[in-house]
């Protein structure tokens, strides 16, 4: 079986056990999505949804958040984790987005990635589940899952995106990725991964012991 063959068959059986393919991040908007995303680094998605409610009550839109206080902002998001490093970005991702794009998220990487605190994980999901484009989310899931099934040995996000990008079909990638993020907290842990009951277990390396 070729990678592509491979990858194929990754999602189908994904698509099988998990038919609703969904961000665990919860927002309305793409601002809040952006905003999210920067606040779920090294911090559980549980734990940015229950900050993000007062944090966007507070801040309303794009305009009030590069007007904020960072100590204001800081205060809001600090059981997350890194709280100064990403209240700062914040507040100057979001004055760069009045300044450089009329307030609105651009619908490029390229210009995503430019923004403060803004990486290409960030960027994909933005291209993925806001507007609609192949994206390749590469997180910590992503990495020891795809590691496992054998499409790489590495630990680079950069490299394992462009290897997926190769062998995914794009209309698919966006929520492949999905459903690896609910695949790996279900079961295929990092600490403990339950190959008897994977449902890619046929298919992947480290459950034949290769």
């Amino acid at each position: 079986m070729n990678p592509k063959e491979k990858a194929q068959k990754a999602v189908q059986l994904l698509e099988k056990a998990y038919p609703d393919a969904e961000c665990s991040l919860t927002y309305q908007e793409p601002l809040q999505l952006l905003i999210a995303t920067r606040l779920a680094a090294q911090c559980t998605d549980k734990r940015v949804n229950m900050v993000t409610p007062a944090l966007f009550e507070r801040f309303p839109d794009v305009q009030a958040f590069a007007q904020a206080d960072v100590s204001e902002v800081e205060e809001l998001i600090k059981t997350c984790g890194l709280y100064k490093t990403k209240a700062r970005d914040i507040v100057n991702m979001c004055k760069m987005l009045c300044e450089v794009y009329d307030g609105k998220v651009p619908d490029s990487i390229e210009k995503l990635t430019k923004l403060p605190g803004i990486g290409r994980k960030t960027a994909n999901l933005i291209m993925g589940d806001i507007f609609g484009k192949p994206a390749v989310v590469v997180d910590t899931h992503c990495i020891r899952i795809t590691g496992r099934l054998g499409f790489h040995q590495s630990k680079d996000a950069a490299k394992i995106e462009k290897i997926l990008r190769e062998c995914l079909p794009p209309e698919k990638s966006n929520d492949f990725c999905h459903r690896l993020v609910m695949h790996g907290r279900a079961v295929c842990k990092a600490g403990k991964p339950q190959c008897t009951q994977c449902c890619l277990s046929e298919i992947c390396q480290y459950a034949a012991g290769t």
